[in-house]
């Protein structure tokens, strides 16, 4: 037997349940009987296999046909290979039907609380075949985690005119696609005179005490009071979302919060928001490999998050 056989992309199920056939009925006809082909395209079938592997797999005796050393070799690993190649093609079809699936999904901490529990409910409601894993990530490790096949999707974003943008050199060589915005709010002590005005005037918060965020964060309201005229004085730092609405509430200073970070919990009493100019808001993004979305499951969870982001 040469190899030239065991390599030919045709040395496939349809001949290897024609063997097992033969094998089992005694004759081309049986076989042909058994699996619903006419006689002559059994006959056919035995030639092209043959002529492919080089070696007979079936002798005449008599009347009847049986199967060589090298057809009982083929017969005996048929039920493994074949039974493989069903369960194969039945997964395949599932996952093409979208009644299965699982996506790696990466996002930042405000997602999770909001956009993550939404896109779920949207997903068990139209696709519930589709599993979700999750973990939490900042836009840089989350970028990091696509690229390093960790994850399938990142949820990501980025703010106007962001020196440390996740989505340039560091995305390189993957898709990065704008799926939403997140509004900006200003968020001050009740009865703050910047309070209840509309849009909130950032250059009037220019003798303020500022409570900053996470690096990234801090970076954006370094960016934002400039563009309003002023360096913020800066007098306390932490990522914990209810944290600063507590520093806030006591008067100890304001800050800016994205919506989604606010809309995670229940606003802490004492304090008010406002929203800033809608260019200050941040652009929400997603990150995938190159041709992800050819992966229906993929494809339908970044639909489902189109649809809960807008």
């Amino acid at each position: 037997m040469t190899d030239r056989g065991l390599d030919d992309p045709e040395f496939d199920a349809r001949s290897l349940r024609v063997i097992k056939a033969i094998g089992d009925g005694g004759s081309i006809t049986a076989a042909a009987a058994a699996l619903g082909y006419s006689q002559p395209a059994v006959s056919q079938q035995l030639k092209r296999l043959e002529a492919r592997l080089g070696v007979a797999v079936v002798e005449r005796v008599g009347r009847s046909v049986r199967l060589t050393e090298a057809g009982r070799v083929l017969a005996r690993h048929a039920p493994a290979v074949t039974t493989a190649l069903d369960a194969a093609a039945g997964e395949l079809a599932e996952l093409q039907g979208l009644r299965a699936g699982r996506v790696r999904l990466v996002g930042f901490p405000s997602a999770s609380p909001t956009v993550v529990p939404r896109l779920l409910a949207d997903l068990r409601q139209n696709h519930p075949g589709v599993t979700i894993t999750y973990v939490e990530a900042e836009p840089p490790e989350a970028v990091e985690a696509v690229r390093a096949d960790r994850a399938d999707i990142a949820l990501t974003f980025s703010y106007p005119g962001d020196r440390d943008d996740p989505h340039g050199s560091s995305a390189s060589g993957l898709a990065v696609s704008a799926i939403g915005t997140d509004e900006l709010l200003a968020v001050l002590p009740t009865g703050h005179p910047a309070a209840g005005s509309g849009v909130a005037d950032m250059a009037a918060l220019a003798g303020e005490n500022w409570i900053a965020g996470c690096p990234r964060c801090r970076g954006h309201l370094l960016e934002v009071c400039g563009r309003a005229g002023f360096e913020p004085r800066i007098g306390f730092e932490t990522d914990n979302f209810v944290a600063v609405e507590g520093l806030v509430a006591q008067g100890i200073g304001v800050a800016t919060l994205p919506r989604m970070a606010v809309e995670s919990f229940p606003l802490l009493p004492g304090i008010v928001t406002a929203p800033l100019p809608a260019a200050e808001a941040r652009t929400i993004h997603v990150v995938t490999a190159h041709g992800a979305e050819r992966v229906p499951a993929v494809r339908t969870t970044l639909a489902a998050l189109a649809r809960v982001l807008h």
